[in-house]
């Protein structure tokens, strides 16, 4: 991260507090999309799992969802970083890694939920007529069901998703530098303006994801049923 210095007034140029703040903004951006590479497969596996007509799995898999969608995701993040150490006296090294376990694992329990949903949306006798065409269950998935799912999870995903962009700021409890971390390192030193500052950082990206999920909606939109 830039080290900043106040001037003579005590206070920082509004280019300087930018780029420290743009700085901590790569690392909200990087745990954002490392979190969507792993939790969006990750949530259809857990899916998959909860569906299961074997009923160990099942209930294992939705005593784990059930586990993490009651807990707060602080509280996992402390869990993930700081529990190793005490058991096993081999601490997180790595704080970004840490943060990033824990937004995956709490993240895909949501995304599953939201699959899960989408999947048994799609009436019965879809499945049924396809079976009576002669079809497997990977052709029926893939060629008739999955589009009609991912129809139905794109507005719910996309909420999640926005969610998401605004949860990053909470990997500063275990001291990731991220955008809000950095901002509250000025308010330390009286200065309060970047703090506010990152809500145009926050604001801008969640706008432009709003455009792009409601330009992928009408795209999806040729399918009415």
């Amino acid at each position: 991260m830039t080290i900043f210095m106040l001037n003579a007034a005590g206070t920082v140029s509004f280019w300087t507090a930018t780029k420290t703040l743009a700085e901590g903004w790569l690392e909200n951006c990087t745990l954002f999309a490392l979190t969507l590479v792993f939790a969006l497969p990750l949530g259809l596996i857990i899916t998959f799992g909860s569906m299961s007509k074997f009923k160990p799995l099942s209930y294992l898999t939705r005593t784990f969802v059930w586990i993490i969608r009651g807990t707060p995701l602080m509280l996992q993040l402390m869990v993930v970083f700081y529990v190793p150490g005490l058991l096993f006296e081999t601490p997180f090294k790595n704080r970004m890694l840490a943060a990033l376990i824990a937004f995956v694992i709490n993240y895909a329990a949501y995304f599953s939920e939201i699959y899960r949903g989408g999947i048994e949306s799609i009436p019965k006798g879809q499945y049924e007529a396809c079976q009576v065409l002669g079809m497997t269950k990977r052709q029926t998935f893939f060629k008739v069901i999955l589009m009609q799912v991912v129809k139905r999870v794109v507005p719910p995903m996309g909420n999640e998703i926005i969610t998401l962009v605004k949860d990053t700021s909470l990997a500063r409890i275990i001291a990731v530098a991220e955008i809000l971390m950095t901002a509250e390192i000025y308010t330390a030193k009286g200065i309060i303006w970047p703090l506010f500052y990152t809500a145009v950082y926050f604001l801008a990206f969640c706008g432009i994801l709003t455009l792009l999920f409601g330009f992928i909606e009408k795209k999806l939109d040729y399918y009415k049923g």
